[in-house]
């Protein structure tokens, strides 16, 4: 999916740490969904550790953009769901661990009271 434009910089508004306020695109679209610290065996990876977890659930959606024919540059939108949002510098050190100089794209981080399975402590 040919990512046509990135909205970063918008007059009258903050710019955003890393991420785009707008993506516009062309092409193919798919709807991936949420990603967890989870090993192939169904195993918790990371436990009490945001920055482990984080980049394992990145892990694992590197692995289905790629069962796509799709790689991070073809990525439009982020939605992260965190159980503690004071950990927030930790998803974006694993963020920029595993996606190095990516290009920006939209993102949005809600704090949430618990994930599908305790233990979890973020979703992407």
């Amino acid at each position: 999916m040919p990512i046509v434009d990135r909205l970063i910089e918008v007059p009258g508004v903050a710019p955003g740490v890393r991420y785009a306020h707008a993506v516009t695109t062309t092409g193919r679209l798919a709807f991936v969904a949420g990603q967890v610290a989870v090993a192939e065996d169904g195993s918790l990876v990371g436990e009490g550790s945001v920055r482990v977890q984080t980049e394992q659930a990145l892990r694992n959606l590197g692995g289905v953009l790629t069962a796509l024919g799709a790689g991070w540059s073809d990525v439009v939108r982020f939605g992260w769901y965190l159980l503690d949002v004071s950990k927030l510098q930790d998803v974006r050190d694993a963020r920029d661990a595993v996606l190095g100089d990516a290009p920006t794209r939209a993102s949005t981080l809600i704090q949430v009271a618990g994930l599908f399975r305790p233990g979890f402590l973020v979703e992407v």
